[in-house]
C-alpha cells in the first residue's frame, strides 16, 4: 500500500549557531515549550539538545526545528527539509518568502 503526506503548514526556524534568542522565543510560543532546550558549545560545535517524545534529539548548525503537528518539536536535517517542505502562502495568498 502507498501513502501520501497530507498537506500540513508547520512552523519551523533554522538554527544557525547565533540564533539562541530567535530559537528560544519560537521554542516557547505555541502549545508546547521547546522541552529540555539546552543550548550547549561542545568543543567548536553549537548545538541545541530538544526533549522529544520519542527521546533526546540533538540539532547541530544548519538543522531545522519544526514544530509538529501535535506542539511537540524535532530537528530536521537541511536537506530533508528541504525535500519535505516549500514556502507556504502568508495569510494575504501571496507565497511567503524562501527560508
Amino acid at each position: 500500500m502507498k501513502f501520501r503526506k497530507k498537506p500540513v503548514v508547520i512552523e519551523a526556524v533554522q538554527w544557525t549557531g547565533e540564533n539562541a534568542t530567535e530559537v528560544l522565543s519560537f521554542g516557547n510560543s505555541g502549545p508546547a515549550p521547546l522541552w529540555g532546550a539546552d543550548f550547549q558549545i561542545h568543543g567548536l560545535q553549537k548545538k541545541v539538545e530538544l526533549l522529544t517524545p520519542e527521546s533526546v534529539m540533538t540539532a547541530v548548525v544548519g538543522d531545522w526545528l519544526v514544530r509538529g503537528v501535535a506542539g511537540e518539536f524535532y530537528p530536521c536535517k537541511p536537506d530533508i527539509f528541504a525535500a519535505t517542505y516549500e514556502p507556504a502562502e502568508s495569510e494575504g495568498g501571496a507565497p511567503r518568502e524562501e527560508p
